[in-house]
């Protein structure tokens, strides 16, 4: 089952990299260029969607006593989905001012062209900023990861322990039985042997 999520997860990765390098491409583009790139974009995310969806499914089969760790990484898939349609949002609001502009017949005048490279610096500041926050989000992901397997570890080293415990219980008892028994022999013998009165 677990096989499964891990291959839903490279699926996951592989395209919100692409999501993510297509969003940043957006205000470079020619007006043609950006419209068809939306329309990918969005695409994409649809499908990035239903991968999530895949992979809630595969961690609700997967037995509660090991779905800590998975329900960690979905989380943090989460966030970064929801991080992508919002950078996707920004870019289509940039995207929408620029056609915007064309339509009304923009001159190219310098404040308006200054106001397209402040926006074009803001996405590449919003974009890279984005990226620090996924990859802080993965750290913290890994090491929560890390700190519930270490749980779980000492939780099957505490049942080992009890489960030891209970066979040396029981080793004792069957000496004694055995202890018993053999004293319970003896008598039985000698009361076999003894002349009858």
């Amino acid at each position: 089952m677990s096989s499964d999520f891990e291959g839903y997860e490279q699926d996951f990765a592989v395209l919100t990299a692409e999501i993510t390098s297509k969003i940043g491409r957006v205000p470079k583009l020619s007006p043609d260029e950006k419209k068809q790139m939306v329309a990918n974009v969005e695409k994409q995310l649809e499908e990035a969607k239903e991968l999530l969806e895949q992979m809630d499914l595969e961690v609700r089969e997967i037995p509660s006593q090991s779905r800590g760790m998975y329900t960690s990484r979905m989380r943090s898939y989460k966030q970064e989905m929801g991080k992508l349609e919002t950078d996707f949002k920004r870019s289509r609001i940039a995207y929408s001012d620029e056609v915007r502009n064309e339509l009304l017949g923009d001159d190219g005048n310098s404040s308006e062209n200054q106001l397209i490279k402040l926006r074009e610096e803001r996405a590449h500041l919003l974009d890279n900023t984005e990226r620090l926050e996924r990859s802080s989000r993965r750290l913290e992901a890994g090491y929560q990861i890390a700190v519930e397997t270490e749980q779980i570890g000492q939780e099957m080293l505490e049942n080992l322990s009890h489960d030891r415990e209970k066979i040396q219980r029981a080793r004792e008892r069957l000496r004694e039985t055995d202890a018993n028994l053999g004293k319970s022999s003896r008598i039985l013998t000698g009361m076999l042997r003894s002349p009858l009165s």
